[in-house]
């Protein structure tokens, strides 16, 4: 059994991370399958799958390509959709020769299936993959992300549903979204992504987060309370922001912003720069640090007291929150789409409303001010994340469905 996993990125961000955990598991579970990756940029994705002991290899997308994405909201979003049909026509002949190229790269690993892992790999996949004239391997869409917020990619992959054989969805509701959006077919499973709990443990190094921001060391009695993203504009780097500033001036809180952005897709995503003005705009001078990327997350969560997650949007998953959750941390997430899954409100985690600054504002004075709740919380979650987000639940969750593409299997 080969299986062929398709990503459109060579860094590693939140569905980079759920692809390796994927790697993993299938390892632990299946040594003898042969698992090969292709990535569309060279980056550490490719090293740590190679690390897994998967085979892994570039075939890189032009720039064209790179950069075309209908991905990001809020101020502005509106303009910059308009003229994608445009950029998607003028990149049709990178695209075309790209298919080419891509398909020989198939052809030549055989795989039983093709597993792709993110919106422009799913159309990718199809393309190519139709491309052989011997048989037409099975490709299986994992779904990341919420179909019906693409006014591109939704349509297109509509389009494409019935050449697809099945879709996992990394959440109930981004498999009743992919239904919506999709149709009647394929086949959609919900899938929960899995996290390496030995790295993403209470116990462990700690980053000096203060250091990596520039700032000088927080006093005793300090709590810090940070947002771990990437930069999507949809993140709720702002809303955190405005939290922030609406603390009382006494609250004994340093805010920071872990990350730094990591996509080549144009206009999804802020810059530093651009936080670091809104910060300053909102008079948080000394009160916000921000590290910018850090490869490993784990031991920067360990750092903070409260981890933020405050996406606008629903959220399809909810990586962080997982991953806050198994490190200990007293998480407040914005309990919407798959992120509302994750979590039981005041038992594991707190919730709040995507966008309500004030609210979210009075989860962190509440937290900052009772730490015997910030343990409490934490405990629970570290107990919750080790029995839902484990490799081998996520290796019993997937293999049957390998086997319902290539019933061969073994």
């Amino acid at each position: 059994m080969q299986i062929l996993f398709l990503n459109p990125a060579g860094v590693i961000g939140g569905a980079e991370r759920a692809l390796l955990d994927l790697i993993a598991s299938l390892r632990q579970a299946r040594p003898a399958w042969r698992l090969a990756v292709i990535a569309a940029a060279d980056g550490d994705l490719v090293r740590a799958a190679s690390a897994l002991g998967a085979q892994a290899s570039v075939v890189a997308f032009p720039r064209s390509l790179a950069v075309l994405g209908d991905a990001g909201t809020g101020p502005g979003a509106r303009a910059r959709t308009v003229g994608l049909a445009g950029r998607l026509a003028a990149a049709a002949p990178a695209i075309a020769t790209y298919r080419r190229r891509l398909a020989a790269a198939i052809a030549a690993l055989a795989p039983d299936v093709i597993h792709t892992n993110g919106f422009k790999m799913h159309l990718l996949g199809i393309w190519a993959a139709s491309r052989r004239t011997s048989r037409q391997t099975p490709v299986l869409w994992h779904m990341h992300d919420f179909v019906r917020t693409r006014p591109l990619m939704g349509p297109l992959l509509r389009a494409h549903a019935r050449r697809c054989a099945a879709v996992v969805a990394v959440s109930h509701s981004v498999a009743q979204d992919a239904r919506a959006a999709l149709g009647r077919h394929p086949p959609i499973f919900t899938v929960y992504n899995a996290i390496d709990l030995a790295r993403f443990a209470p116990a462990g190094p700690l980053l000096d987060i203060d250091r990596l921001a520039g700032m000088p060391p927080l006093g005793e009695g300090g709590v810090r309370v940070g947002i771990v993203a990437t930069m999507a504009r949809w993140k709720g780097h702002e809303t955190f922001l405005r939290a922030l500033a609406a603390l009382p001036p006494a609250t004994p809180v340093r805010g920071y912003v872990i990350g730094g952005p990591l996509y080549q897709t144009a206009d999804s995503q802020y810059s530093i720069a651009e936080l670091r003005a809104v910060a300053t705009a909102m008079g948080l001078g000394g009160r916000i640090g921000f590290t910018g990327f850090v490869a490993d997350v784990a031991p920067a969560m360990r750092a903070l007291d409260i981890v933020v997650h405050a996406s606008m949007q629903p959220e399809p998953f909810g990586l962080v929150i997982a991953e806050a959750m198994a490190c200990g941390r007293a998480v407040i997430a914005s309990a919407a789409g798959g992120a509302g899954e994750l979590i039981e409100d005041g038992i594991d985690a707190l919730a709040q409303r995507p966008g309500d600054a004030p609210g979210l504002a009075r989860l962190i004075e509440q937290l900052a001010g009772d730490r015997a709740m910030r343990q409490r919380l934490g405990q629970a979650a570290a107990t919750a994340s080790a029995r839902r987000f484990t490799h081998a639940r996520l290796a019993a969750d997937l293999l049957p469905i390998y086997r319902t593409l290539t019933p061969h299997a073994v």
